[in-house]
């Protein structure tokens, strides 16, 4: 080999290592950041010419595409469960603990406790007026309860609205990078960095929708919902699906994504299936779905199916005779007769008669009826007797919502209380379960990625290259000298 070729053999090595080290002190540099892809340099020996040395071929991001594609799987399931816990925890506070000071359950024993003692001591003016207050306290939570469901919906639809306009500026963004990346691989350059950013924002929209990404020619990504549904291919077009969805600003209980009052999905101006089951479902944006169209409305007909039976039982037909078969009983729908062809929203609405308010004067009608003309004995408890056995009387309700068997009203509101603490067990056990399969992934993902260890070994072995390297021309250049002074 001649002076020339080692020489430029030795200077190649020096590029070659000069690269890779820059390549270990970028990859140290981003052992923990989160979307970076570890880069080597491949190259490949030069002999043509007979100059020998080595040629830098460009540099290789790594990054297991299986692995990669199970934790973005993972991530939606993780968005969902969150959504979901999230919800009915909050939810089961408002409702709170059993038999606690102010739940649902413990409003309802008192209003049970204060109609044992007015039955008692039926004489007790003040034992009536608690009677009424006590009833008016578990009215006002079954408004409560229903007010916040409504809230709670509301919320969902404008998360679904911010969900879908991430997901179009992140496909839009995707798109962008698609060209870029492209552009850079084409004129032979380095890509890397644009295909971080690009994990980055798939990795961001994949918490929201399960995607699956699929290589393109040129470093470009198509992606895919988990459902198959194509969200941008640059292959068949370079223009992303456009997913459309219109944010509605108040929601009362009556309305529906089936009745069409409330805004579905849509891909493109088509219609899709707008439920966690659709073809966007399984991630963060099918949770506030779900939400909003069903768990959130369940639980709104089991409140209205207690406002119902409360209302039936104190009702026309039963202990209180005074009353006639258009008369609004104990308990009314915002103080009119309940239509049982208007059960939605009942809970938001139902309220004690205002014949027997506490704050008013009429609280004896609790001891002699509603109806009543005016004050019969004062010790007779025959009708607050007859509310305590509406009360137990198994019946079946007319709402469907509580189920067809045959309960006393404290039934009813124990079951929903017990059916709402299992839906958040199920759900704390599901998050759980997500939670623990997205790190296991994760802790795979980046046992594979950056190893500074690794990185540091190959620093050294860099090193004693670019060390050889530099003798070799330091030889050269003693022998040239040499060569110069003969």
């Amino acid at each position: 080999m001649s002076l020339s070729g080692a020489l430029s053999g030795a200077m190649s090595g020096l590029t070659a290592s000069s690269r890779a080290a820059s390549l270990v002190a970028s990859n140290i540099a981003n052992a923990t950041t989160e979307s970076y892809g570890r880069r080597v340099l491949e190259t490949s020996s030069r002999g043509s010419g007979g100059l020998g040395g080595v040629t830098v071929d460009g540099v290789l991001r790594l990054v297991d595409a299986a692995v990669l594609s199970d934790r973005r799987l993972s991530d939606a399931g993780s968005g969902y469960a969150e959504g979901m816990e999230a919800f009915v925890t909050r939810f089961e506070a408002l409702v709170g603990e059993s038999g606690a000071l102010g739940s649902l359950t413990g409003l309802y024993s008192a209003f049970e406790t204060a109609l044992v003692s007015a039955t008692a001591d039926p004489a007790s003016t003040q034992r009536l007026q608690t009677l009424a207050q006590s009833a008016l306290d578990f009215t006002d939570k079954l408004n409560t309860l229903s007010t916040e469901l409504q809230q709670e919906r509301v919320s969902a639809d404008k998360a679904i609205a911010s969900h879908v306009d991430a997901l179009n500026t992140g496909l839009e963004r995707v798109r962008a990078l698609n060209d870029a990346i492209a552009d850079t691989v084409i004129r032979s350059g380095d890509a890397s960095s644009l295909m971080d950013e690009r994990q980055r924002v798939i990795d961001e929209m994949s918490t929201i929708v399960p995607l699956r990404v699929v290589e393109r020619k040129f470093g470009a990504q198509a992606i895919y919902a988990a459902s198959g549904r194509v969200l941008l291919d640059p292959s068949v077009n370079r223009v992303p699906a456009k997913i459309g969805f219109a944010a509605t600003g108040a929601i009362s209980a009556d309305m529906t994504l089936a009745g069409g009052v409330l805004s579905g999905l849509t891909i493109d101006d088509v219609a899709i299936t707008s439920s966690n089951a659709g073809p966007l479902g399984g991630g963060a944006l099918g949770a506030q779905l779900q939400i909003r169209d069903s768990l959130a409305p369940d639980l709104q007909a089991g409140l209205d199916g207690l406002a119902r039976d409360l209302i039936a039982r104190f009702g026309p037909g039963g202990p209180d005779t005074t009353l006639a078969a258009t008369d609004p009983g104990l308990f009314t729908d915002a103080g009119a007769v309940f239509d049982p062809l208007d059960e939605a929203g009942l809970a938001g609405r139902v309220t004690l008669n205002a014949l027997v308010v506490p704050e008013g004067t009429g609280t004896w009608r609790l001891r002699d009826g509603l109806g009543a003309t005016a004050q019969g004995p004062v010790g007779d408890a025959t009708l607050l007797a007859g509310y305590t056995s509406a009360l137990e009387t198994l019946s079946v309700p007319a709402s469907p919502a509580l189920g067809t068997g045959s309960k006393g009203f404290a039934q009813h509101v124990a079951e929903l209380h017990s059916a709402l603490a299992l839906t958040r067990v199920r759900a704390e056990d599901e998050l759980s379960f997500a939670q623990a399969r997205n790190t296991a992934l994760r802790e795979l993902e980046l046992s594979q990625g950056v190893d500074t260890d690794a990185e540091l070994q190959a620093l050294m072995r860099i090193e004693q290259s670019y060390a050889a390297n530099a003798r070799v021309i330091s030889v050269i250049d003693e022998l040239m000298q040499r060569l110069m002074a003969i």
